[in-house]
């Protein structure tokens, strides 16, 4: 195998990866969105099958802004329930415990040696 075939062979296995991204990103782009039936989805999912490259470009100049913006919509979801998730493991912020120490303190519930404990305890 000469240098020549073997940068042929690396250019095409380079743009067949390629196209199969664009293809998992249309099939993933198809259902996400809601608002198309399911009957113009097998459509679509059909001509990707069989007139693969065609079909794929036809759909990125047709739904390409649509595409993006679902796209967009589903990475700010997923990083705002991650931030959720960040909040509710992480538990309360130092002031807040330290008013809730307080509170307790006021009730009568703890003595003041244990709200010092606590409020060193949170500050460090």
């Amino acid at each position: 195998m000469s240098f020549w075939e073997s940068l042929g062979w690396m250019l095409w296995a380079t743009v067949f990866i390629g196209y199969l991204f664009a293809l998992f990103a249309i099939i993933a782009d198809l259902f996400r969105d809601h608002k198309l039936s399911g009957w113009l989805k097998a459509v679509w999912v059909f001509f990707l099958l069989f007139l693969p490259i065609l079909t794929a470009l036809v759909y990125l100049v047709a739904r390409g802004e649509g595409m993006t913006e679902r796209s967009n919509k589903a990475a700010r979801d997923a990083e705002k329930a991650a931030e959720s998730y960040i909040r509710e493991v992480a538990g309360k912020s130092p002031s807040e415990e330290i008013a809730t120490a307080a509170a307790l303190l006021e009730a009568g519930s703890i003595s003041e040696e244990e709200f010092a404990a606590l409020k060193l305890k949170v500050l460090s």
